[in-house]
């Protein structure tokens, strides 16, 4: 783990440094700004918005853009080889067809946007948000402006957040935050939980689940997975989602040290190429602007330099 952003809570302790197979660097090495910022975190508290019923979807052509950006939504797949490259859906990261708080549900998105993100430095639409989850949770090429799908999908969240507030930050958004762990995050720990409590799902090598044709559980790493890229590849994301989602019907059932651990276990795999990396001119300059924050990209895990390779999945990059 790049251990340049949490070196408050890991000051001092060497053992722990050595745990996340990382170094502490000088912290004149770091760049100015953090792409990574996240919005702000939703306030505490339990959800009380309620997204309408799917039976409330009107049966105007408003609506059947909603039913094929639900359909869109939970089998991303139908975009596979022309915006989508890899294994995932976007149910995947977020549950019940973006209904679920605490899921980074879909309601509690639409109302924040247009917003700033330290990510790409700019003022995000929605449209450029969901693109942006093409490109990196899906390690595909991101829709075009106009296009069906992009359309179809924001037509969806636009119906899902009916009701509810513009510019209001509302409880159930995003993946709540868990504190900083007690220990260091530990893979070899997260190795043994993910034994006992994951490979029922996403299996033994974190490959995921098929049914006939259709993928019913997404791969957590390897080339079906989300790239370097993608926000769940950090350890404090990856592990705020586990906490309050994971294993799937059971949320809360882990302690957050176990949540921490399953994530650095999780995220200390190989996985496609940060799509970034192809305008830059190495993996340390790709390390260096983009991934100071909790991360392994960059990192040596098993005798193995993560990221260091030329290997983008499936994606064949722009023509």
């Amino acid at each position: 783990m790049n251990l340049r952003s949490i070196v408050p809570w890991l000051a001092g302790s060497l053992l722990m440094a050595g745990a996340l197979g990382g170094a502490v660097a000088d912290e004149s090495d770091a760049p100015q700004r953090d792409y990574q910022v996240p919005l702000p975190e939703a306030p505490a508290g339990e959800a009380t918005f309620q997204p309408p019923a799917e039976a409330d979807i009107p049966d105007t052509p408003y609506g059947d853009m909603v039913r094929l950006g639900r359909d869109l939504f939970l089998d991303t797949q139908r975009l596979r080889d022309e915006y989508v490259f890899n294994d995932q859906n976007c149910s995947n990261c977020h549950l019940d067809a973006g209904r679920l708080a605490n899921s980074a549900p879909m309601w509690a998105s639409v109302g924040m946007y247009p917003a700033y993100r330290g990510k790409n430095d700019k003022v995000n639409t929605m449209a450029e948000r969901i693109q942006g989850c093409f490109t990196y949770s899906m390690n595909g090429i991101p829709p075009e402006y106009g296009s069906e799908p992009l359309v179809a999908l924001q037509t969806y969240f636009h119906w899902l957040a009916t009701g509810a507030p513009i510019n209001e930050s509302l409880p159930g958004r995003g993946y709540p935050g868990l504190e900083e762990p007690a220990q260091a995050p530990d893979r070899g720990r997260g190795a043994e939980l993910f034994a006992e409590r994951c490979a029922i799902c996403h299996g033994d090598g974190g490959q995921g689940q098929t049914v006939g044709e259709r993928q019913v559980f997404p791969p957590l790493w390897g080339d079906g997975a989300y790239n370097w890229g993608a926000g769940m590849h950090r350890v404090n994301t990856a592990a705020n989602f586990i906490k309050a989602n994971m294993p799937l019907g059971q949320p809360y059932s882990l302690s957050d040290q176990q949540a921490w651990d399953l994530a650095a276990f999780i995220n200390g795999h190989e996985r496609p190429q940060d799509p970034r990396r192809r305008t830059l001119k190495s993996v340390d300059e790709t390390d260096r602007i983009f991934h100071q924050h909790m991360g392994y990209y960059g990192d040596t895990v098993d005798g193995h330099r993560l990221g260091d390779h030329d290997d983008y999945g499936e994606n064949p990059g722009a023509e």
